[in-house]
């Protein structure tokens, strides 16, 4: 596998292989070369099957999927949430059991979030990706051991409340070069 610098922690881009873990689903090949999260996005939850789920976990033990994810729950779109909830908990015990961090995709849910982890206990990093809320939404989910990543758009007051320790950046689908929205992060932190 080819050695790199990490920058980007989640992206759907797949030419972003040399600075990025690229998001695959369990429908995806594995790019050569290239590391990779995968999960079921709560928005496929209703299209979800065992032979989904077999795909999944064969792709969680391979050495280039580093990441568990994007998973989690959207109340605004996809499956039930009770539904949502329990392929949640699959990628929970999935990450746990390969030891790979989870990387969460959380609208609208942030509390259920919160409850799920102090109920099942990882050890493994819980990232929300992607995120856009206000400090005080920011300092409970660091209060409770989460790790946030800002990608393109980003709430400039909770860029700045992040320790350095639980700062993590993303492209996702965003079409600017990750040290463009790096150095928008790192200027809004930087400013007196």
């Amino acid at each position: 596998m080819t050695m790199f610098t990490l920058l980007d922690i989640h992206t759907h881009d797949p030419s972003r292989i040399n600075s990025a873990i690229i998001n695959i689903t369990p429908d995806d090949e594995i790019i050569p070369d290239a590391i990779h999260s995968v999960g079921i996005h709560p928005w496929h939850t209703t299209k979800a099957t065992s032979e989904t789920l077999s795909r999944l976990e064969t792709l969680c033990a391979n050495p280039q999927v580093v990441a568990i994810g994007e998973a989690g729950l959207d109340a605004l779109k996809g499956g039930d949430l009770n539904a949502q909830t329990e392929l949640f908990i699959k990628q929970i015990e999935l990450s746990e059991t390969f030891q790979k961090p989870l990387i969460i995709h959380a609208v609208k849910t942030h509390q259920q979030i919160i409850a799920l982890r102090k109920q099942m206990r990882p050890s493994q990093p819980w990232i929300i990706h992607g995120f856009r809320g206000k400090p005080q939404l920011a300092q409970t989910l660091l209060q409770q051991g989460f790790y946030i990543s800002l990608g393109e758009k980003f709430n400039p007051d909770t860029a700045t409340i992040i320790p350095d320790d639980r700062l993590l950046f993303e492209s996702d689908e965003s079409l600017l070069p990750i040290d463009v929205i790096i150095s928008r992060i790192h200027f809004i932190r930087n400013a007196d």
